[in-house]
């Protein structure tokens, strides 16, 4: 009998101890038969590394002297792991007992398929859609698919999208060994953006399958809205922009983040999209700094991240009218993704 391919799922966890229960009792469920599973704890003080090894024996434990943040910690795990697929599950999850078996079929079915995304509803109210795939914005920025709706008949279809959030994604190590792993240098947010969009330069496709579904604590690391993860998302939106983009678009860009930020500025005072939320707990004179400091540290970075680009765009196997075609299919306006919370 032929034995199904091994899948590698790699949990990252930071300070996570009380959601490692829940995410590992959802794990063991699993009905695919041939898995490996593998906890990253990236220097956590507050016991999860000791309560996993009472727990949970059979998992693969890594501990990382320092936080190493998303992608540092996560290649971490996918260096040491031995399957053809590999599954990255954020430790804030729970995931549904045929999960991992939905995925596995659908990428089985074609080579070209480089990643698979789940549907991700909200732990708390599982009616509501956390993310159903990303979508993407001409100057870097991005969203999830459908965030936020309330669960009726839409996001039933398995079809192609622009890429998984790596909240619950699978990968093929195929892919990954020719596009490379997570760029640490983001440390944390737009991330899988960034993998996307190199996996498209590279011609792979990402299928969105609404039959494997994971539950969500949406930002519990970094909270929905704090100081760091607005950071982070503005400086890393630009790294995407310098890494990846066709020169035309790279230059036009500030112009779509013109019109982004007049939106988010009126959404701070109407109280309004993530800016709106930001400015409910922060001072909005913050978000300002915020933005200086995330464009210092871009042009800081920006001799190392032209490297990354010309790199890029030396192994390119699609063209640039093909790469503009995402924003077309796969774009998001600046009005969705400055209002929209």
């Amino acid at each position: 009998m032929h034995e199904k391919p091994l899948v590698s799922i790699i949990v990252l966890n930071w300070n996570g101890k009380k959601y490692l229960e829940a995410c590992f009792c959802s794990l063991e469920k699993q009905t695919y038969p041939n898995l490996e599973i593998i906890l990253v704890d990236n220097a956590s003080i507050d016991g999860s590394v000791d309560s996993m090894r009472s727990r949970f024996s059979k998992v693969k434990i890594i501990e990382n002297n320092a936080n190493l943040g998303f992608g540092g910690g996560n290649n971490v795990g996918i260096k040491a792991s031995k399957g053809k697929y590999i599954m990255v599950i954020n430790n804030d999850t729970e995931v549904d007992a045929n999960c991992v078996e939905e995925l596995v079929k659908v990428m089985e079915r074609d080579d070209n398929i480089g990643s698979c995304a789940t549907k991700i509803l909200a732990y708390y109210n599982r009616d509501i859609i956390d993310v159903a795939g990303l979508i993407i914005y001409s100057d870097g920025s991005a969203r999830g698919r459908g965030r936020l709706e309330k669960v009726k008949d839409n996001y039933v279809r398995q079809e192609e999208i622009f890429f998984g959030s790596d909240c619950a994604a699978l990968y093929r190590r195929e892919m990954l060994d020719e596009i490379g792993l997570y760029d640490e240098d983001f440390f944390a947010h737009h991330d899988e953006t960034d993998l996307g969009m190199r996996a498209h330069w590279k011609g792979w496709k990402c299928i969105y399958v609404p039959s494997a579904v994971v539950y969500h604590m949406y930002s519990a690391s970094h909270g929905a809205y704090s100081p760091l993860k607005a950071f982070l998302v503005e400086r890393n939106r630009i790294y995407v922009a310098v890494k990846n983009f066709p020169l035309f678009l790279l230059l036009i860009s500030p112009f779509f983040t013109i019109i982004r930020y007049f939106l988010q500025a009126y959404g701070a005072l109407t109280h309004r999209g993530s800016a709106g939320k930001f400015t409910d707990t922060s001072p909005k004179l913050q978000l300002i700094w915020i933005l200086i400091k995330a464009y210092l540290s871009a042009m800081f970075n920006l001799p190392k991240f032209i490297k990354k680009r010309i790199k890029i765009q030396a192994g390119r196997k699609i063209s640039n009218t093909e790469f503009y075609q995402l924003f077309k299919k796969y774009g998001i306006s600046a009005v969705e993704l400055a209002l929209k919370d």
